[in-house]
């Protein structure tokens, strides 16, 4: 019987979470849903050192946000809680003593100073230094010690780390979904250390116990982890535990494709990396939020889900029920993925178009002091009008300040090219023309004024180009009679005079 697929999101509490994070959690929630599993968060905060308030909360508010919520973690379904690796550190040491008894670890005396000693000597003859198979017996542990040396230094209290007894001239055979099958020479792999010194274990022992117990099934995590597979698989046979599938995703890289994208591409690019607004409590320094930023979380999510992964068609645009319909983690790329801020703004763009525009003018209407008096079925319409333009919301008053204020000057370059010398009689002309349309609706006024300019057998860039510089001041915005119809009549002559007198 196959197991129920299960998953988790483990980010350490360090800071706020990079949105190459936010791709690994999204991975592994459409990998879930895919497949009517459940994704789990967990929160790896063993060291403590690196602990930052209010980080948890951060990934929590992060994944609502984006609309992948967990399943399964602190405060919700805790089906194998607790869900805080500090919550569960009394588990690990009785799972390091089991390797300890079955041969597969032990325990490693050595201090601090007599291994930067090794270190440095190897680095003064070109060599690396790599505690294994090589010199583990010439060093202070268990292997090389006696029973009783060994239970001497236990009984003095002698500080010790627990380290992973890797295997001499042998040859792992590896299977990533992603990457394939990797063979490793175990020649090659230090003796990791699982339990540390001060009675914590180490991330490659908590994450192994705490995936067999939570019963994970598929471990999506990205490539950094690639060099502890091998640790990770000798663990799962050494407890003789059933080993969930791997599937390494590829880095994101810098806009150039060249390294891994950070904080600093986007501090110099003038873009964000992180998915909601972030303070550091400790120096006050506020990063860049994609939500405070403007973007729409199906726009990021849109995004991220093409960072690595194919769906194998000229597809771009999917919804989250899409994604979960066709993802596949065999179409995930090896190869980085380059991360091209101009994409996403293209995404927003397109779901911008999708936004309600109840919702978009409530929101417009909250960012601009000018509107708080201006009746929210007038801004619905201005919205209706000016949305295909935009990228965010913060645009909208660019395109649309001159339907709530007329022009208080006339862009120069524009004018030179609508004001021609009958101008003035064509507008004041054109007044009388506007103000007889007793039916004020776009279609009689698009239909009156183009009779009137073609019973004058003159060009429409005549009227239409200082029309539109005398409504907007200047030659853009939506269409000439949408504006008209807008701002009324009474508004329309207006501005048309004050055109006029700058003239």
């Amino acid at each position: 019987m196959t197991k129920p697929v299960r998953v988790r999101f483990a980010p350490s509490p360090t800071g706020p979470l990079h949105i190459g994070g936010v791709r690994t959690a999204l991975f592994n929630y459409l990998f879930a849903k895919k497949h009517n599993g459940t994704f789990v968060l967990r929160i790896e905060d063993t060291d403590q050192n690196r602990y930052v308030e209010g980080a948890e909360d951060y990934i929590v508010n992060a994944l609502n946000w984006c609309g992948i919520p967990f399943d399964e973690g602190t405060g919700k379904n805790e089906k194998f809680g607790p869900y805080r690796q500090s919550e569960r550190k009394n588990l690990y040491k009785k799972y390091a003593d089991i390797l300890i008894e079955n041969g597969h670890a032990y325990y490693a005396f050595d201090t601090a100073e007599t291994l930067d000693f090794h270190r440095k000597d190897h680095e003064e003859k070109g060599k690396t230094f790599i505690y294994n198979w090589h010199n583990r017996l010439k060093l202070s542990n268990s292997l090389s010690l006696s029973e009783e040396e060994t239970r001497s230094k236990l009984d003095a209290g002698d500080d010790y780390v627990i380290r992973f007894k890797s295997p001499q001239d042998e040859t792992l055979d590896l299977k990533d979904i992603i990457r394939g099958d990797i063979s490793i020479d175990t020649n090659v792999l230090d003796d990791k250390v699982l339990f540390k010194s001060d009675g914590m274990p180490t991330y490659h022992l908590a994450n192994i116990v705490d995936d067999h117990l939570m019963e994970i099934t598929h471990v999506i995590r990205g490539e950094e982890w690639l060099p502890s597979l091998a640790l990770h698989y000798q663990l799962y046979t050494a407890f003789g535990w059933d080993i969930p599938q791997f599937a390494h995703l590829p880095l994101i890289l810098k806009p150039t494709g060249k390294g891994k994208l950070s904080k600093r591409d986007g501090d110099k690019l003038g873009f964000p990396v992180f998915p909601l607004k972030y303070r550091d409590l400790k120096t006050d320094v506020v990063s860049r939020g994609y939500k405070e930023d403007g973007y729409f979380p199906e726009a990021m999510v849109n995004f991220l889900a093409f960072l690595g992964w194919n769906p194998g068609t000229e597809q771009e645009i999917f919804s989250l029920e899409e994604l979960v319909a066709t993802f596949e983690l065999e179409r995930v790329n090896k190869a980085g993925a380059r991360f091209d801020p101009d994409k996403i703004k293209w995404f927003n763009h397109h779901y911008m178009q999708e936004q309600n525009d109840h919702a978009l003018a409530t929101a417009y209407k909250a960012l601009r002091p000018e509107l708080k008096d201006i009746d929210i079925q007038y801004i619905e319409m201005v919205v209706a009008l000016i949305k295909e333009r935009a990228t965010f919301i913060h645009d909208f008053w660019e395109l649309s300040h001159f339907f709530f204020t007329a022009p208080s000057s006339f862009d120069e370059k524009a004018s030179k090219k609508a004001i021609k010398e009958d101008t003035v009689a064509l507008m004041t002309e054109l007044k009388a023309i506007i103000t007889a349309i007793d039916d004020f609706t776009v279609v009689a006024l698009q239909k009156d004024i183009k009779d009137w300019i073609t019973s004058k057998d003159i060009g429409f860039g005549k009227i239409m180009m200082p029309l539109r510089l005398a409504l907007v001041g200047a030659l853009q915005g939506p269409d000439v009679f949408d504006i008209i119809y807008m701002i009324g009549k009474s508004e329309t002559v207006k501005r048309i005079d004050a055109l006029v007198k700058t003239i």
